[in-house]
């Protein structure tokens, strides 16, 4: 593990989840070393681990200490929160955002995107699941929905002709992980009304929403 690895920690009181998460990332992600993974609140922050880069926090513990008090613990260690559910309720959502949560997942979503969601946030990054942005905005239809600035570089990429597979060189992720992000991608414009399963369709879009200017990446990466 290198010295610059992402410090991380998990809390979820589900422990068959909490055990297959810890297995999953210590086996599939080089980056990212797990250094707490704990059932309850309380565990975290007296871990002797404790502050890490980023913690995996479950929105839906059930300890009666609201978020906003959680996150606002951890931004003033330092650490950044990334919160997953089992569900999307909305006022929760809307809290742990305005609190500074970086992130929201929802319990299935493909482990790969979990850790795409941890390594977003240690760069500062948001990571927006579709589910998320659904919450956030509603189904408005012609709207452009939200995407996180990795989908934004994937659907750049892609749209300007790349195939998946140089898609994923390029941003350094596996091909597996860039076609899960076109996926969310796709599920995100159709959840407004916009239907962007064909290439044409997404490049074509990508332009309209200022993501290609006149074919070529906006920068805004």
């Amino acid at each position: 593990m290198s010295d610059d690895a992402i410090r991380l920690a998990i809390v979820d009181d589900h422990r068959m989840l909490l055990g297959a998460l810890t297995e999953w990332i210590r086996g599939a992600a080089e980056d990212i070393e797990l250094v707490a993974a704990v059932p309850t609140w309380p565990e975290l922050v007296a871990h002797p681990a404790f502050p890490m880069d980023i913690v995996l926090l479950d929105l839906d513990l059930k300890d009666n200490i609201p978020v906003s008090v959680k996150i606002a613990t951890l931004k003033s260690a330092g650490v950044r929160a990334v919160l997953m559910s089992t569900y999307s309720e909305p006022n929760l959502v809307r809290e742990a955002l305005a609190a500074g949560a970086l992130g929201y997942l929802v319990k299935s979503e493909d482990a790969e995107m979990i850790v795409e969601a941890i390594r977003s946030a240690s760069k500062g990054e948001s990571f927006v699941s579709a589910e998320l942005d659904l919450v956030l905005n509603g189904e408005s239809d012609g709207d452009a929905p939200r995407l996180s600035a990795q989908e934004r570089r994937v659907m750049a990429l892609y749209a300007t002709g790349e195939p998946v597979k140089a898609v994923a060189y390029q941003l350094g992720i596996s091909e597996e992980t860039a076609k899960s992000y076109l996926k969310r991608i796709r599920e995100k414009y159709r959840a407004h009304g916009i239907d962007v399963g064909t290439k044409v369709a997404l490049r074509m879009q990508a332009i309209q929403d200022g993501i290609l200017v006149g074919g070529v990446d906006d920068g805004r990466n």
